[in-house]
């Protein structure tokens, strides 16, 4: 099982990340709001700036162009960033317009 995780965990990161600057709205875990500087993003999850109320593992929901409220995973926090993953990722098909809104 250790080995699965490991290997799904090297494959995310494995991922082109596209670079952009966009403010985000989101939801933590309890329902509150936050807001959020989206500094790289992947149709598997994103990295943002900002500062959010939950541990990793909480589930929270973040506004983005084209989609709306997507499910994401808090997978680490550090220093003001947090990484997330998406739950489900973003479909291949949503996901050059949401690029594109963004940039």
């Amino acid at each position: 099982m250790a080995k699965a995780l490991a290997l799904k965990a090297s494959n995310q990161r494995a991922l082109q990340r596209d670079e952009v600057h966009y403010r985000a709205r989101a939801t933590d875990a309890k329902g509150a709001p936050a807001s959020l500087l989206i500094v790289n993003i992947t149709v598997m999850g994103m990295m943002a700036r900002g500062e959010m109320a939950g541990d990793v593992g909480d589930h929270v929901r973040i506004t983005l162009p084209v989609v709306g409220a997507v499910a994401a995973e808090i997978r680490w926090a550090l220093g003001g960033r947090i990484g997330f993953e998406f739950t489900p990722p973003i479909a291949l098909t949503d996901y050059d317009a949401v690029l594109k809104a963004m940039v």
